[in-house]
């Protein structure tokens, strides 16, 4: 017997996540219920046209264009309308009026998020995300709770579907990127404008909450370094399989120790690398999302599984709500987010790790000798090479240049930077073709 009132729930927005929302907790409320010793009423579903199509079925009569008056009178605001304004100004607005808030808005929390949350701890409310990055996969509250009292040391997430899809096609399909964004465009799972995904905006954004979570320190959107995948070509795909590794999109957040102060800090960065074969984010394939955690007693940890949807969303929306709507039945203030460490936010310049570049060169002989050398004057010690002779002289006496693929050790970004630089400008190279970073081992 369900003794504690009903609870009132808003959802702002009815779109394909929202829709989704409001569809599952009409058709499951009293399973709902059940979990959370209280009913659970849908009051209202704000939306901007009352006549536009949706994904799911909703009476018209929970549909209204006044959402500051739902807000005022909900208990709990699902915020899933994405975009930073008016969301932004919504969210102020139900979390001082005392509500709980869940929102799926990445962009919003990794812009805002400090001043929302620091809204929330100021009147006792609680701001749950789970769905704000990974879709349907718990990742929020693993870091935020389960891994609290563990140090987390890094995280390697793949967490864009589009990207995903398209690289993956690319290793798998023998696609050209331009190929694989047009299947992917096809599919949905790229919009009209895919510039957010293809040039890495939603992974930043997604990586500036994983590593604020998992450091304990506030990671603003404009420390996150980002580089998309538009640079990726068919042949440094091939090239990557010939040698036992792939290309992601990666979002990587480390803590690290500062190289020039010898203190702790935290990186947080997006960019294609290469992982081997072997390692497990290798083999997350089409538009799958997954994040692989590093924690120092913990260990290695993997959560994988749809990173986008409407449905699977819902599922993480709905998740956030049973634990908001239990916290109202069993009372007790909101849980302030821990970001308390305040590591210092290090620049790309200072991170170390492995690279793999590609270089078309003369074939003369000495060249390898003066390649080695600029690599020592710079302190990146050469891991290993391969190279590939162009072939014969043609009719004008030019010989073909030859291709180096050489891996480094351990070197920091500033070292390997000052480094390519020199090879671009020696005259034994024709060119940089390609410069790629090497995560996972």
């Amino acid at each position: 017997m369900i003794e504690y009132r009903n609870l009132r729930i808003a959802v702002l927005g009815a779109g394909s996540v929202g829709a989704q929302v409001a569809s599952l907790l009409l058709t499951h409320k009293e399973e709902l219920a059940g979990r959370v010793g209280a009913g659970l009423e849908l009051v209202g579903i704000a939306v901007r046209d009352l006549d536009a199509p949706r994904t799911a079925e909703l009476p018209r009569e929970l549909l209204t264009t006044d959402a500051r008056s739902l807000i005022l009178g909900a208990d709990i605001v699902i915020e899933v309308m994405g975009g930073l304004e008016p969301a932004r100004e919504y969210l102020e607005l139900a979390l001082t009026s005392g509500a709980d808030v869940i929102t799926a808005n990445k962009a919003l929390l990794a812009t805002h998020g400090p001043e929302l949350f620091a809204i929330a701890e100021q009147v006792g409310a609680q701001l749950y995300y789970e769905a704000a990055v990974g879709g349907a996969i718990p990742i929020i509250r693993p870091l935020r709770d389960s891994l609290a009292g563990d140090r987390v040391n890094r995280i390697l997430g793949i967490v864009n579907g589009t990207t995903n899809y398209i690289l993956d096609r690319m290793d798998r399909e023998g696609d050209t990127l331009e190929q694989a964004l047009a299947i992917a465009t096809e599919l949905g799972y790229a919009e009209a404008d895919p510039t957010a995904d293809i040039e890495g905006y939603d992974a930043a954004q997604k990586a500036a909450i994983l590593s604020s979570l998992a450091f304990h320190t506030t990671v603003p959107l404009e420390s996150v370094h980002r580089e998309g995948i538009t640079s990726i070509t068919h042949d440094q795909v091939l090239s990557a399989k010939k040698g036992g590794f792939v290309v992601k999109l990666l979002a990587v957040c480390e803590r690290l120790v500062d190289p020039e102060t010898g203190e702790d800090g935290v990186s947080a960065r997006v960019h294609p690398a290469l992982i081997p074969a072997t390692h497990p984010l290798a083999a997350v394939h089409g538009a799958n999302n997954a994040v692989f955690v590093e924690a120092e007693a913990a260990g290695p940890l993997m959560f994988y599984g749809a990173g986008a949807g409407g449905v699977q969303t819902a599922s993480a929306v709905l998740g956030d709500l049973v634990s908001a709507a239990r916290r109202h039945v069993v009372g007790g203030p909101g849980v302030a987010e821990s970001t308390h460490a305040d590591l210092p936010i290090l620049p790309i310049s200072r991170v170390s790790t492995r690279y793999q570049i590609t270089l078309a060169v003369v074939d003369l002989p000495g060249v390898l000798a003066q390649i080695a050398t600029l690599f020592a004057e710079h302190g990146v010690s050469v891991e290993a090479v391969q190279q590939t002779v162009g072939g014969e002289p043609g009719p004008d006496g030019h010989t073909p240049g030859a291709t180096l693929v050489i891996g480094t050790h351990q070197a920091t970004e500033a070292a390997l930077a000052a480094t390519v630089a020199d090879l671009a400008g020696s005259p034994v190279v024709e060119r940089v073709e390609s410069v790629l970073r090497v995560e996972g081992l």
